[in-house]
């Protein structure tokens, strides 16, 4: 099964990661390959950075970024292929209690394959 989980943080609150964070980051990532869960992972660039295309009847508009009404956005991602959900949502809460105390961060994990084309 393959899930795509989607990691939300508040992009204003000015946090960074620290040494700590990221030696826990890089040892979790090396457990995940190990144990060959990780299809991939990346963080985001800022929403400043990037771009919403909008289609309403129709027609298309494209907004700048920052998008400052939103005060939660797609931060980063993980893409896992697991042998069941439980074990998904078990790599992304030892990906969550590795941020500590400190931050709030909400991963949406998600299973692929919700839509499927019909063969001709």
């Amino acid at each position: 099964m393959r899930y795509l989980v989607l990691i939300k943080i508040d992009e204003n609150s000015g946090k960074v990661p620290d040494e700590r964070l990221l030696s826990e980051m890089h040892k979790l990532i090396g457990e995940m390959k190990k144990a060959g869960v990780l299809v991939e992972t990346d963080g985001l660039r800022p929403t400043s950075e990037g771009a919403r295309i909008h289609l309403n009847n129709g027609k298309t508009k494209v907004i700048d970024g920052p998008f400052s009404e939103t005060k939660e956005v797609v931060g980063g991602f993980f893409m896992l292929e697991t042998t069941s959900r439980e074990e998904a949502l078990e790599w992304m809460q030892r990906f969550l209690a590795a941020h500590g105390t400190e931050w709030t961060v909400e991963c949406e994990v998600r299973q692929l394959g919700g839509y499927t084309q019909k063969q001709a």
